[in-house]
């Protein structure tokens, strides 16, 4: 398909789009060079939504052999990013539905409030060791995003790790924009929480 066939309202991606040009012309390359582009992002979006390697290992791999398989139907109708990133993402619900350990759960409003809805965020302008601290604020996002439940997890990477519009996580998700924006919201306020409750916790052990 010519560039100027490309669809003009949604980006254009000029490596993607060579790419998957060269696949359905049969190159093994391209194959490789697909795999290349997307395989860590794949690999840490796996990762941040299970939590465990083989579980991110596999998600990627099944993204791939997935994406290959209908990749010659692919009219590029939306771009090949967040075409792979539905496929993943569906495969994350698939495996969390086999783990009967993870039961779905809402995140209401009441059980965000705290301090009267003031939510306190350490202040680290005058710690001297700043790389000490970033990396024990890391291990508690860290904790507080694997805390989330799943549906709530998926919007948060999505949005604010991978970078996706509002508009583009609905698409990959399969759920509406307000949708997106209120687990977004609640998302938000759960780790503002966790990461307020776990400097306090640290402060009266100090």
């Amino acid at each position: 398909m010519p560039k100027s066939a490309y669809p003009v309202d949604k980006p254009f991606d000029a490596i993607d789009h060579a790419l998957i040009e060269s696949f359905k012309a049969g190159s093994s390359e391209a194959i490789e060079k697909l795999v290349e582009r997307y395989e860590s992002r794949l690999f840490r979006f796996g990762l941040r939504m299970c939590g465990h390697q083989q579980d991110a290992e596999d998600i990627a791999q099944e993204t791939f052999l997935s994406a290959f398989r209908h990749l010659d139907r692919f009219r590029q109708e939306t771009p090949l990013k967040n075409w792979l990133f539905k496929i993943a993402a569906r495969a994350c619900f698939r495996r969390r539905r086999k783990k009967k350990g993870e039961p779905e759960r809402e995140i209401s409003i009441e059980s965000l409030k705290e301090n009267n809805g003031d939510y306190v965020i350490p202040d680290f302008s005058e710690t001297p060791d700043e790389s000490v601290i970033r990396n024990e604020l890391k291990a508690v996002i860290d904790g507080a995003v694997r805390e989330l439940p799943s549906k709530y997890r998926m919007v948060f990477n999505l949005r604010d790790i991978e970078g996706f519009s509002t508009e583009e996580t609905a698409g990959i998700v399969g759920i509406s924009e307000q949708l997106v924006k209120t687990r977004l919201h609640r998302a938000r306020l759960f780790l503002r929480n966790k990461i307020s409750a776990a400097y306090k916790e640290g402060d009266r052990k100090r």
